[in-house]
């Protein structure tokens, strides 16, 4: 067993490869006494690429310095970060962070259970750190608030407040979660200042900071999930590995800005303490270098060739990449990683007479709670009935329902009803019908109807809708052509507790769930 790292060897570990330390008086005073407490957070935008490897590897310096690493998945600054994340996408987002920087953190060797994960909004929504929100805006500056911002909250023309809170609540994150330190990239210095200045105004200690160097994208900028070009996704195949790398900026015996050069420098080195070059005999063979500047050398002086480079990239980066790809193969995952990121443009059709696909979200449709003030039989249809429903208009709608079968006229009358608003008006059989009555129906024989029911003190005309997309504006008419409705549809389901779903978020008004009476696991149309 290897004797445990001294202080001064444990400072190496910590701060090799950074571009910055703040507090480094603080942080040895520390490792003298005890272990360093550290963490590092991650907003739930986009996609992780294989530059979060950068942090990755340093996590691993810590955990062989001693240190106790907590690890922050930051929904709420996803949001607060004019909106990358949008509020009905955080959980599921949230989700695909965790699984796959614990693939991440597993391929390279880090084990799991030295670390503590922690989801901001289990703790940024409490009644003390709201306070403490309040408290940091009574003292910090507009000015402030935005210059420490500026390199890391996306800048528009016209700037949302959100965007002035998220340095404020990343300098609360470090008393919350109760560490001495905070680790990041050298874009967030000015968020890390800012904490220094503001923290000990609410009667908080000053942190010290680590900062990493901003490691260049395939292009020579920095990686970046919205540039897809500057970027290797963790799910890439070998192909498309392959393929970025090959259109990668490396010129030859130029280091600056080589994307390359760089992974190699901050990930495979720090992972394996030595790196080696591919080559055929004809051009030397393989060579191995312990020392990163030695490669550097004979990289500018041309005695690397780049395609050299980068094929010996790839081989160890897929290394690292297979079983993040091997853990994310499953159907559970795959449906996460779909759901989480949705495709938000419809995917255009070349041919001459295809529509492009139309994709429909659930804020289209114009449901309400209504309330039934006369049902009478369909005069020429026996399966019909017609009823005036109340949903909070000057006028009552009529409404056609098949539900002379399932349901007693009298259980209909003046009960509350949940109401498709927006389709098409149709006429049925010579009435014509103004909306339709959502219900559940039970799988298999014999079938079973039972209106959906809203929560107890609703109102006719209250709004109904689906988690996550209450702030949408229905469309004004359902267009037949684009079966917004049947698409949503088929995946509207009846839970287990019996409350209304759509893809398992649930169907809510002001005052709680839609549900059914009894029909689990049944359809709803």
């Amino acid at each position: 067993m290897e004797p445990a790292p001294g202080p001064q060897e444990k400072y190496q570990l910590i701060t090799r490869n950074l571009q910055e330390v703040l507090g480094e008086d603080k942080l040895m005073a520390i490792l003298k006494e005890r272990e360093l407490k550290i963490y590092w957070g991650t907003a739930t935008t986009g996609k992780p690429h294989v530059a979060y490897f950068v942090p990755m590897s340093k996590i691993a310096d810590f955990l062989k310095a001693g240190c106790e690493v907590t690890i922050l998945f930051a929904d709420l600054h996803a949001y607060l970060d004019n909106m990358k994340a949008p509020w009905e996408l955080l959980e599921l987002r949230t989700r695909y962070y965790e699984n796959v920087i614990k693939a991440m953190l597993e391929s390279i060797g880090v084990p799991l259970e030295k670390l503590k994960f922690v989801q901001g909004t289990d703790y940024q929504l409490s009644k003390e750190y709201t306070l403490d929100v309040y408290r940091l805006s009574s003292v910090m500056t507009q000015h402030d608030a935005k210059k420490a911002g500026a390199e890391v909250v996306k800048q528009v023309e016209h700037p949302l407040l959100s965007g002035l809170l998220y340095p404020g609540l990343q300098a609360l994150d470090e008393e919350y979660l109760k560490v001495d330190a905070q680790f990041g990239g050298v874009d967030q210095r000015k968020i890390f200042t800012f904490a220094e200045k503001y923290l000990p105004s609410l009667g908080y200690a000053k942190r010290i900071h680590l900062m990493n160097p901003m490691v260049p994208g395939l292009t020579g900028s920095k990686m970046s999930s919205s540039e897809e070009d500057s970027k290797i996704d963790l799910l890439d195949s070998k192909e498309n590995v392959k393929k970025k790398l090959r259109k990668a900026f490396c010129e030859p015996g130029n280091v600056e800005n080589n994307g390359v050069l760089s992974f190699i420098k901050h990930v495979l080195f720090p992972l394996k303490s030595e790196f080696v070059v591919l080559r055929e005999e004809k051009w030397g063979g393989n060579k191995t270098y312990t020392a990163y500047e030695n490669l550097e050398k004979d990289f500018a002086e041309q005695v690397v060739h780049p395609g050299d480079l980068k094929n010996s990239v790839e081989v160890s980066l897929n290394k690292l990449l297979d079983p993040i790809r091997e853990k994310f193969n499953t159907p559970e995952l795959k449906k996460l990683m779909h759901m989480a990121y949705p495709r938000d443009k419809p995917v255009e059709k070349h041919t001459k007479n295809c529509e492009p696909e139309y994709e429909v979200i659930p804020s289209q449709l114009d449901i309400r709670v209504g309330k039934v003030i006369s049902v009478e039989k369909h005069p020429d249809a026996d399966s019909l009935y017609v009823e005036k429903i109340d949903v909070g208009e000057p006028e009552p709608r009529t409404v056609v329902s098949g539900l002379v079968h399932f349901v007693p006229k009298e259980q209909l009358q003046d009960r509350l009803v949940v109401l498709l608003c927006n389709m098409k008006p149709k006429a049925m059989r010579g009435v014509e019908s103004q909306g339709m009555v959502l219900c559940a129906s039970s799988v298999g024989e014999p079938r079973q109807v039972e209106p959906l029911d809203p929560p107890d003190g609703c109102c006719a005309g209250d709004r109904v809708y689906v988690e996550g997309y209450e702030d949408g504006e229905p469309d004004d008419e359902l267009k037949p052509k684009k079966k917004v409705f049947e698409k949503l549809q088929v995946n509207f389901r009846v839970s287990e507790d019996c409350v209304a779903q759509w893809k398992q978020r649930n169907f809510l008004t002001k005052l709680g769930t839609v549900s059914c009476k009894s029909l689990k696991g049944g359809s709803i149309s």
